[in-house]
């Protein structure tokens, strides 16, 4: 087995250019923690008509979603954050049902989560799809 070559293997290899990249994959990371304790935890008592817990799914997931349009350079990144954030939205389902006596499993939610990740994602193909790059861009290429 070879050794690796020198700064061949690097951190944030398919993230964009960004000055402060770890910040902003730690900030990402935080914000996923944030949905899946909030998701797990019993629900606060809230009035809700009808739909809006799908509503809050949808918009979590889509947050998420383009938050990681923002970190990501490329769409093999941002399909790899995109299938994971959608996998990680029908675990949580299942571990409602499982692990919690106050939520269940509820396919509907899974969708919300899934079509807030796609919508997300979408965002690739808007003008804002640099924004944050514009705010904090400037590392060259070399990282």
């Amino acid at each position: 087995m070879s050794p690796r070559p020198e700064g061949t293997y690097r951190f944030g290899r398919s993230l964009k250019p960004l000055r402060h990249p770890r910040f902003w994959c730690a900030l990402w990371c935080l914000a996923i923690a944030v949905i899946v304790v909030g998701s797990l935890m019993p629900p606060p008592p809230m009035p809700d008509f009808d739909g809006s817990d799908k509503w809050t799914h949808f918009l979590g997931y889509f947050v998420v979603a383009a938050s990681a349009v923002q970190l990501f350079r490329n769409w093999a990144g941002l399909f790899g954050a995109g299938l994971g954030l959608v996998l990680l939205g029908i675990g949580i389902e299942h571990a409602q049902g499982a692990l919690t006596v106050d939520r269940m499993f509820d396919m509907k939610d899974a969708l919300a989560n899934t079509l807030g990740v796609i919508a997300g994602l979408g965002t690739r193909l808007t003008p804002w799809r640099d924004l944050l790059l514009r705010i904090d861009g400037g590392r060259d290429g070399a990282g």
